[in-house]
């Protein structure tokens, strides 16, 4: 499998050398390159290595660093994107100027990735919850439509599967807006939903969808749905996303030697199939023309908040009635329960070995007139029988 030629890159202290010069925070580099601060410092120290489209971002933003150096000065200590990451940082926190990474903010321009919100939207002031998961949908919701459809090869599904993720994090938005990356949170929930093996028994996805018209799209997307769910979703983030090994293998829950081998057995699967497709960077491009061949169409955040708090209270009512019927059954039970022990009557048995019963036969004389006797003398009172001699 042939790779495209690696970007060169200056030593780990030349990295941080230009970092200081130009008065940079590992924080900010991080959100121009879209990574996690921990990570810049591991290139800065010569632990890890960019690799992907991260080492293309990270190159380019040092070079231009040592351009502006070599110029005399850094005239911008702020980097080409560095309105997007702000955008996105302040989806997190509800304000501007907060900490994190862009959870999907390329280096450079992707089909994958949506415009930020409109400046107006990120004032000075603290933004309501709704106005920052309105910001956040809007930014993350078409560009994760996407994704899912490469993930599902059903747009049905892929919308509903964007709309269950960020109504779990309209539930769950106080977690949600504290977290690092509320993006990849949305992403994650998303991807889980798309792949949930559940949905193969639901009727209306038992008929395949109408396959894209172009035949190489048709043939992509075909053998991206031959792989299995977990190198579906690897090759996706780091192909497709741009995202670090260390990244697609903690948001995939494996291990980053298992991430490796899901991505080389991926690729492959891809190479042998389409050969035109084993360069990563036509693999990422293809990707990218086969996610916009329809357009997304996804909800209104006002929308997507309503159903979220109407399934809340659907669930809510739900378990209030249950509640009350668990009390009511318990307390008919105690009400109707016995208050003592009865102990069970044994079931009966066969005797065996008793004579048959007989019927009395005819009275003789002498047995009738003792019976006279005994009918005339008893009524009378309690008077002792005493037998006498003949």
């Amino acid at each position: 499998m042939t790779r495209s030629p690696v970007t060169p890159l200056p030593s780990p202290d030349e990295r941080r050398r230009l970092r200081t010069a130009a008065s940079l925070t590992r924080r900010q580099v991080a959100e121009c390159v879209g990574v996690r601060p921990e990570t810049v410092r591991a290139w800065e120290s010569g632990r890890g290595t960019p690799r992907g489209r991260n080492r293309k971002a990270y190159a380019k933003l040092l070079a231009g660093l040592a351009e502006r150096a070599a110029d005399g000065g850094i005239r911008e200590s702020v980097p080409v994107h560095r309105e997007e990451a702000a955008a996105v940082v302040a989806v997190r926190l509800g304000r501007p100027g907060g900490d994190g990474r862009p959870g999907t903010i390329a280096p450079e321009p992707s089909a994958f990735t949506q415009a930020p919100p409109p400046s107006s939207a990120f004032r000075e002031e603290r933004l309501t919850p709704a106005q920052a998961f309105d910001a956040l949908y809007s930014f993350c919701a078409p560009a994760l439509v996407r994704q899912a459809y490469l993930l599902t090869g059903r747009r049905a599904l892929a919308r509903e599967s964007v709309e269950r993720a960020f109504q779990l994090a309209w539930d769950r938005w106080p977690e949600v807006a504290r977290d690092p990356d509320p993006a990849g949170w949305v992403r994650a929930a998303a991807y889980e939903w798309a792949l949930s093996p559940w949905h193969r028994y639901r009727r209306r996805h038992r008929r395949p969808e109408p396959p894209p018209s172009d035949d190489e799209d048709r043939m992509l997307l075909e053998t991206l749905l031959r792989l299995p769910p977990p190198y579906r979703r690897t090759l996706l983030l780091y192909d497709g996303l741009g995202l670090g090994l260390p990244e697609t293998a903690a948001e995939t829950e494996a291990s980053t030697r298992a991430a490796a081998g899901r991505l080389t057995y991926a690729r492959e699967t891809v190479a042998a199939r389409l050969p035109e497709l084993s360069d990563p960077d036509e693999l990422q491009r293809r990707l990218a023309e086969l996610a916009c061949a329809g357009r997304p169409r996804v909800a209104e955040p006002p929308a997507v908040r309503g159903g979220s708090e109407r399934r809340a209270r659907f669930w809510t009512r739900a378990a209030v009635a249950f509640t009350v019927a668990l009390t009511g059954a318990t307390a008919l039970t105690l009400y109707t329960a016995p208050t003592g022990y009865e102990p069970p009557v044994p079931p009966g048995e066969t005797v065996r070995g008793v004579p048959p019963r007989m019927a009395p036969g005819p009275l003789s004389e002498d047995e009738r007139e003792l019976r006279d006797r005994l009918r005339r003398k008893l009524p009378r009172g309690p008077e002792r029988l005493a037998p006498q001699a003949r």
